[in-house]
């Protein structure tokens, strides 16, 4: 495996993790109210790292857990989340937030979506 890759879920199990996802961290956290920083942080952090590590789709999961976050932070009345690109060295925190979160530590996660939405917030004047 490559630097920044991981094993994600045989084909078979994810009809069974999609189902667990949607009853377990998207039922928890959806629909999402307004609340602080650190808590809609940790709302997004553990939404995101649950799906992309299911890895349902051959190509964008990423996409796909993002939008999921901007939906999650609109239901909460953010604006539309602003995400970074993610290059080099954030790159590499986003990766190990990911690998942090296969043992249930959503922390990493949850201090880079604190930074995104400090950062929307910003750009928005909010």
């Amino acid at each position: 495996m490559k630097k920044g890759e991981f094993a994600f879920a045989a084909a078979a199990h994810i009809p069974r993790l999609m189902a667990e996802f949607e009853q377990g961290p998207l039922a928890g956290h959806t629909p999402c109210r307004p609340a602080g920083v650190r808590h809609l942080a940790a709302a997004l952090a553990e939404v995101h790292v649950e799906l992309v590590l299911i890895h349902p789709f051959r190509e964008g999961n990423g996409r796909v857990a993002r939008i999921l976050a901007v939906l999650m932070g609109l239901q909460a009345g953010l604006p539309a989340l602003y995400f970074d690109k993610f290059s080099g060295q954030k790159r590499e925190k986003y990766f190990a937030a990911l690998r942090a979160g296969l043992g249930r530590n959503y922390g990493p996660m949850e201090k880079l979506f604190t930074v995104v939405i400090e950062r929307t917030l910003q750009i928005h004047g909010a």
